[in-house]
């Protein structure tokens, strides 16, 4: 630790005496500094024990001291040496009693000990802390570089934590706590989400102090990780005061690393993309043995469960960065419960085979809802490695869907659940209809007939007679007569069962509200 006014009293050679602030001498002394002047505020930092004879101050003046001591105090001054034996024979009462009014430590310094060995002692002290601070550091680099090479990064962090005397934390790409110690800490680091949601805001690297907590009352520093634009995780750590030397070479350690862990990582995920992109054509191309053989441990498992295939593109001139953070986002999901997620960008969309009922499917729809509408998302229904190109296809189709109707995300069980109507709001779909049923609407128009509703009537009743009379309240013949102005007017024969069929859609398509 830094050297202390009570370490320099406790010096053997320098013979000094405290005189006042007794209670407040073990302020740190920054520096010794030598002043004869009445007004040196203005050539302190704060942290210095300031040295003086009194040459220039009337010091047996109470006013004149109680307005030198208050100004040493108010600048930050830790404490005054008065030497004795020069101008003064002792310590003066005026001086004496400023300095307990301000209660500012004040030490009498021997005529037999010059100011510069009291300088000397205080830089020798401030040199011997730097020293430790270093050493220390360099030690705390050595057991933190063992631990990330051999351990893991929750090990680097349990062993930060202790250095720090305080807790440490780790997030992911997300956000979300992946570790913490002690373990209380992964609470507190978990409050501090939204600070850190900032800081991954500003691109990497970026450090941020949080004051003090109300319930915690403890200082938080944070620290991005990663050297690319996108910030690709974050270190917390909170201790009762703020870092020390030996602390901070720690936490900076502690950065370097597991932004070089982070770094390697994304190497990793490279060749790990490039392996599963071979998985996934395999297993399309009907070569499921194959694909078991090349995924091996890294993704076997999700290869003996039902999984589901998601894809993913820009929605139209979307960032295809987003991309990017829904497949960090799956990701990280997936690694936080140890599933196996298998991830493919393909040019501009993303291919991403995960655990049915899994954390990473239900990490995509959450990032979809607070992401906005930058992604479009098609998700295929639970499929076996048998089944892998049709749900493939069934991703597709719900992407299209999705696009078509300005959704984020679309399940294709939706739409084998739902109805075949909604489809109908596209709009080729209703310009073809609105062409096939032109004819009738003009006719209509004149006053000459109602054909278009006599048609919806005559087809909801299957072409029965009576019935369809009856729902318009018209008699059968001027139905019958009607249906024939109908073929007259299309040509094309309501005895043929697809045109029966086309003219009920585009009824339908012409009335279908907009999805």
């Amino acid at each position: 630790m830094p050297p202390t006014l009570a370490s320099l009293v406790q010096h053997s050679a320098l013979k000094l005496t405290v005189r006042a602030g007794e209670d407040h001498l073990d302020r740190p002394v920054r520096w010794a500094h030598v002043s004869e002047l009445a007004d040196p505020v203005p050539y302190m930092e704060g942290g210095e024990l300031l040295l003086t004879t009194a040459m220039t101050l009337d010091a047996d003046d109470p006013q004149a001291m109680r307005r030198y001591v208050r100004r040493l105090a108010r600048a930050g001054v830790v404490g005054l040496g008065f030497a004795i034996g020069v101008n003064y024979d002792t310590v003066p009462d005026a001086l004496l009693a400023a300095a307990r009014e301000e209660d500012l430590p004040l030490v009498e310094v021997p005529r037999r000990t010059p100011f510069l060995a009291i300088s000397k002692a205080v830089s020798a002290a401030i040199s011997a802390d730097q020293y430790r601070a270093v050493t220390a550091g360099f030690e705390a680099q050595r057991e933190l570089t063992k631990a990330a090479l051999s351990d893991g990064p929750a090990v680097l962090i349990a062993k930060l934590a202790a250095h720090v005397d305080g807790w440490a934390a780790l997030y992911d790409t997300s956000g979300a706590v992946v570790a913490a110690a002690p373990e209380w800490a992964a609470r507190r680091a978990a409050r501090l989400a939204p600070d850190v949601a900032r800081l991954r805001e500003r691109a990497a690297p970026a450090s941020a102090v949080v004051g003090a907590d109300d319930a915690s009352g403890d200082r938080v520093e944070l620290q991005s990780l990663g050297t690319g634009r996108r910030v690709r995780g974050a270190l917390a750590v909170g201790t009762g005061a703020p870092l020390g030397t030996a602390e901070r070479y720690a936490v900076h350690s502690a950065v370097a690393l597991l932004t070089l862990t982070t770094e390697r990582s994304r190497s990793l995920q490279s060749a790990e993309q490039r392996l599963g992109a071979a998985v996934l054509r395999m297993l399309l191309s009907g070569q499921q043995d194959h694909a078991r053989a090349v995924a091996g441990d890294l993704y076997g498992g999700l290869l003996d469960a039902p999984f589901r295939l998601v894809i993913a593109e820009p929605a139209g001139e979307g960032d295809p960065a987003g991309l990017g953070a829904l497949a960090e986002t799956m990701e990280s999901a997936a690694a936080r419960c140890g599933e196996a997620v298998l991830v493919v960008p393909e040019g501009a969309r993303l291919v991403v085979l995960a655990a049915d009922g899994g954390e990473a499917v239900a990490a995509c729809a959450a990032h979809e809802a607070a992401e906005g509408e930058e992604l479009v998302i098609g998700l295929s229904a639970p499929a076996g490695p048998i089944a892998a190109a049709s749900a493939y296809k069934q991703a597709e189709q719900a992407l299209s869907v999705a696009r078509r109707r300005g959704q984020l995300l679309v399940e294709h069980e939706q739409l084998v659940a739902g109805s075949v109507l909604p489809l109908l709001a596209d709009d080729a779909v209703r310009a073809f209809a609105d062409g096939m049923l032109r004819a009738l609407y003009e006719h209509d128009a004149t006053g000459r007939g109602d054909l278009v509703a006599s048609l919806r009537a005559w087809l909801s009743r299957h072409g029965q007679w009576d019935a369809a009379a009856a729902d318009l309240g018209v008699h059968r013949h001027t139905l019958r007569y009607r249906m024939r102005r109908v073929e007259e007017i299309l040509g094309r024969s309501l005895d043929d069962p697809d045109v029966r069929m086309e003219l009920w859609l585009a009824l339908k398509a012409t009335s279908a509200p907009d999805a």
